[in-house]
């Protein structure tokens, strides 16, 4: 009985181990998955696009050299600084979800800023890599943010509602860049 509780008690945590990859795998980017490819030989050209609030924006063409597949993404990066190290924030996202980000924008920038809340409140577009772009509603203000990395807080770029139309335009631009 004893073997049979310890046994399944590495099972659960063998089962939870796996799910935790699955998880974060599910978590990246599909031009961060092409390029993570094994036995490809992956070219990455890196086209600057602008600068917001010490984030730098960039389209991403990746191309298998010996398939010649190309896939192309935006990459946001940031560069963060403690006391003791420093350390340089990014965040993909695949070229189908730009369209999505960017109509996201439109709307806060026509709808949500607009709107007068009781409560905090957020709002927030989520990429599959997990970006985040959004708003939150606090002291009679919208307060606009990027959230680079999914789980750390230190890579936030906080806004202005004012930096939304420069963002938006930007987007813009990467997203003819990646045609």
């Amino acid at each position: 009985m004893k073997h049979f509780v310890i046994a399944l008690t590495l099972i659960f945590i063998a089962k939870s181990s796996f799910s935790q990859i699955n998880e974060d795998m599910k978590s990246i980017s599909n031009a961060e998955k092409f390029s993570a490819k094994a036995g490809l030989l992956i070219k990455k050209e890196f086209i600057d696009i602008g600068i917001i609030n010490k984030a730098e924006i960039k389209v991403v063409h990746y191309t298998d050299l010996i398939s010649n597949e190309t896939i192309s993404s935006v990459r946001f990066e940031m560069e963060t600084a403690s006391s003791y190290s420093s350390d340089t924030k990014i965040a993909t996202l695949d070229s189908d979800e730009v369209k999505g980000l960017i109509n996201s924008i439109k709307m806060m920038q026509e709808n949500v800023f607009f709107s007068t809340p009781n409560n905090y409140t957020e709002v927030s577009y989520k990429s599959r890599g997990g970006f985040e772009a959004g708003c939150y509603w606090s002291k009679d203000d919208w307060k606009p943010y990027l959230k680079l990395e999914k789980f750390d807080g230190k890579s936030y770029v906080f806004m202005e509602q004012k930096d939304f139309p420069k963002l938006s335009s930007l987007l813009q631009e990467a997203q003819n860049k990646m045609e």
